[in-house]
């Protein structure tokens, strides 16, 4: 057994002492995504803080709490914040969360974010499917030796995001009336925001939306066998010749405005999953 094995296993003794759900479901909320958790008929929340391993979020508007219930009937376990590059930890250690959840039996991974927009067609408030991604954080948590008992050395990425979960979205999203954009994410390291140079290199790539999250959780995710549904609140607009500068209270505030419309896709699609 690798020693990461034997760190998910403490991790997993630990919440067994606590609960003994074993979902289907795991769900990743981002900044000022927090809210999805209101839905959920908890059964308890465990403070990153108490969680042997888990790093502790250090980002405003992340809860950094692991809900263990019921959402739409299924069984689900919700990160209530996330952890990133930019905070100093590892990319093993920002992963860390995906691979225990695998081992409580989480099948599909759910995840959300905030992103900025450079797709001319998007506005301040819109939702993005992730349909793919470009990973230019300049690491990767499977670099180092492979842990065999999770997945293969050279996993496949040719659908990074289920393309079924996809389309359940996209009908979901007409028939709740709710405008939805699909395109690429490039997860960058921040923490900063981009230059209007940048956003431009990124555009000219192929990216639609960047953010500084969810391509690690996505890789492991895949790495391990997960179907993963990606979905991105646009907080502002990254166009190059009318950039105007943004803070992270604005951020947080247009992710708020967007919770509602993302709550009832997210939820109505933990029922159909």
């Amino acid at each position: 057994m690798s020693k990461l094995s034997e760190q998910v296993q403490e991790t997993l003794d630990f919440i067994r002492q606590h609960t003994q759900m074993s979902p289907k479901v795991g769900i990743v909320l981002g900044t000022g995504l927090g809210d999805l958790v209101k839905e959920i008929d908890q059964e308890i929340a465990l403070s990153y803080k108490e969680i042997p391993h888990f790093p502790v979020s250090t980002v405003e508007s992340h809860e950094g709490q692991l809900i263990f219930g019921k959402l739409a009937g299924h069984e689900a376990a919700a990160m209530q914040g996330r952890f990133h590059f930019y905070e100093g930890y590892t990319m093993q250690q920002i992963t860390f969360p995906i691979r225990v959840m695998k081992r409580l039996g989480v099948e599909t991974l759910l995840i959300s974010n905030a992103a900025g927009g450079m797709n001319p067609l998007y506005r301040r408030g819109d939702l993005m499917i992730m349909d793919d991604h470009i990973n230019l954080l300049g690491s990767n948590p499977l670099i180092g030796p492979n842990a065999d008992e999770f997945g293969p050395r050279f996993p496949d990425m040719s659908e990074p995001y289920s393309q079924r979960l996809i389309a359940l979205a996209e009908q979901i999203a007409l028939e709740e009336k709710i405008k939805v954009q699909k395109g690429v994410y490039v997860a960058v390291a921040g923490p900063n925001l981009e230059t209007r140079a940048e956003y431009r290199f990124l555009r000219a790539i192929g990216a639609d939306a960047v953010g500084m999250s969810t391509v690690p959780e996505d890789i492991v995710a895949r790495h391990m066998g997960m179907e993963v549904f990606g979905i991105s609140i646009i907080t502002d607009e990254c166009f190059p010749d009318a950039l105007a500068p943004v803070d992270v209270a604005e951020i947080i505030a247009t992710a708020n405005q967007a919770q509602p419309a993302l709550t009832r896709i997210m939820k109505r699609l933990v029922e159909r999953i």
